[in-house]
């Protein structure tokens, strides 16, 4: 009910950047389900993943990315920084910190400092099991073209491999615990 009223406060029903948002929330849902099902040793709160899921990319709504029907006036790369922002007001610390930790495989304060990226220069690296199953989820699915086809191992690691080696590096790791 929360994660509704939440999206219901951003994202008008009926407008196409609210289908998008949760199209792709749902289909990250379902492989992040999927894993802790199949790994139940890690022991992840369903609850809090099924929140985080679809809350994970609740900040697009303020970034420009019209592709995606977004038109706020942020660049896109700080669409993790502003949900943090969003939940935090809401009270949601667990669910602002998945937000902030899912970009690429996390992102180091060395790596936003290097790359000059307009964002706070800190680590916003997934920490708890249930961030670094939304953060890997994530990567298997775009808020582009085809918002439910999965995209294969190869072409999200090739994708990490283009932001560095450090993104690569994180992404196998959680490939060997998830996989």
């Amino acid at each position: 009910m929360m994660v509704e009223l939440i999206i219901d406060k951003y994202y008008p029903r009926k407008k196409k950047a609210r289908n998008i948002l949760e199209t792709h929330s749902l289909m990250v849902m379902e492989r992040a389900l999927k894993i802790a099902s199949e790994h139940p040793e890690l022991e992840a709160d369903e609850i809090l993943l099924r929140e985080g899921c679809m809350l994970h990319d609740i900040g697009i709504v303020e970034t420009y990315a019209p592709e995606i029907h977004c038109f706020g006036e942020h660049p896109y790369i700080r669409h993790g920084v502003i949900g943090g922002q969003i939940l935090r007001g809401h009270g949601l610390l667990r669910l602002a910190n998945i937000c902030e930790h899912h970009t690429g495989s996390g992102l180091s304060a060395e790596e936003i400092k290097l790359q000059n990226l307009p964002l706070p220069h800190v680590d916003m690296l997934p920490e708890s099991i249930e961030e670094k199953i939304i953060c890997f989820a994530d990567k298997f699915y775009s808020k582009g073209n085809n918002l439910t086809k999965e995209k294969s191992l190869d072409k999200v690691r090739k994708g990490m491999a283009r932001y560095g080696e450090q993104q690569l590096k994180r992404f196998n790791e959680m490939c060997e615990m998830f996989l």
